[in-house]
């Protein structure tokens, strides 16, 4: 039984899983699926490659929207289900997005969406055109209706993801505002809305970090994890090299009732681009997580994280030993432990 309880998602006993290998060395508390990737390339036909994708429980199984680069090189979001977590049927028809009276309503792209579920209904973000890249959202109950709503904030915003319950009467919401490019920028902000419509009290989160995993921009990754501890954030952060960005995940846990405050944060990355299918692809070196599945009776999580822009694996971890692990190497600065209000 864990310490740190896990106090959201309830329990999971099929969650993927597979147990640390013997032989893996590294000092981080998170490790990889060994028959990763768990969707290759040429997935669907159309479809060249996906990844930066999310899932969560549904039924006796699980559910995800994919983000899916067509070969035209337009990238929109597909449906799959799966018994496993691991082994994924995916509807080959992009998800039929509509308005709030039933008219088709599609995106002109959609790209690196995230799923989670509040109260009994489902919400999908994702990355679109707003004139200009912006966050795009859309709210189902049954998987087969995709309403869409009103876009959150104007252009440029990027990496938006829900909390899993409201906190204080409000709809809780991270994203990246950004630019019209490859931003070579980026903080992490919360943003509230009583209705899921209007979002204000702006509060910032956390700064690109000194580390050089993170030293470029960071931006949210999986739904927060609700935790004894506080709430759980795995999120990217990339790095400049001679060779180009370098993108890791990394985690820290936000204050439980007032989330802009950061109380710990891992100056250590989590995983970071060392296998083939991590550091070969469309974009090398990328490791870019999405979604995460918790299981509150043995404190397990499965990570699913996008690679290289090209792959989507899958990474384990517990807990307990994430949690010890992040306050034993937590670096936090003034701008994560305040407000985020000036």
């Amino acid at each position: 039984m864990s310490n740190v309880r896990i106090l959201s998602g309830g329990s999971l006993p099929n969650i993927p899983w597979q147990p640390r290998s013997k032989d893996d060395t590294h000092d981080s508390p998170v490790w990889r699926y060994s028959e990763n990737p768990v969707i290759p390339r040429n997935p669907l036909p159309g479809v060249a490659r996906i990844f930066n994708s999310a899932c969560a429980p549904w039924k006796n199984g699980f559910i995800a929207v994919f983000r899916g680069e067509q070969t035209n090189g337009v990238p929109h979001i597909y449906l799959g289900k799966s018994r496993d977590g691991i082994h994924w049927d995916i509807d080959p028809e992009k998800v039929p997005f509509t308005d709030e009276k039933g008219n088709p309503f599609m995106p002109h792209y959609a790209y690196d969406p995230r799923l989670v579920q509040v109260d009994d209904v489902y919400y999908i973000m994702w990355c679109q055109d707003f004139y200009g890249a912006s966050i795009g959202m859309a709210a189902t109950r049954d998987f087969k209706t995709f309403t869409r709503l009103e876009n959150p904030f104007i252009p440029f915003n990027r990496n938006a993801v829900l909390f899993p319950r409201k906190v204080h009467g409000n709809y809780l919401l991270l994203s990246r505002p950004s630019d019209s490019g490859h931003t070579p920028f980026g903080d992490i902000w919360l943003s509230r809305s009583p209705d899921m419509k209007f979002w204000g009290m702006h509060r910032h989160v956390m700064s690109a970090g000194p580390a050089w995993w993170e030293g470029v921009k960071i931006g949210s990754g999986a739904a927060p994890i609700e935790t004894s501890e506080g709430w759980l954030l795995f999120y990217h952060g990339a790095s400049s090299t001679c060779n180009g960005l370098v993108y890791s995940f990394g985690a820290a846990i936000l204050d439980a009732d007032e989330p802009s405050r950061v109380k710990y944060r891992c100056e250590n990355f989590l995983l970071t681009p060392e296998e083939w299918y991590e550091e070969r692809g469309f974009v090398p070196n990328v490791c870019f997580p999405c979604a995460a599945l918790t299981d509150k009776d043995t404190g397990r999580i499965a990570i699913y994280y996008g690679a290289a822009d090209t792959y989507l694996g899958l990474a384990f971890t517990e807990i307990d030993l994430l949690v010890d692990y992040i306050r034993t190497h937590s670096v936090v600065r003034d701008s994560d432990t305040e407000e985020g209000n000036r």
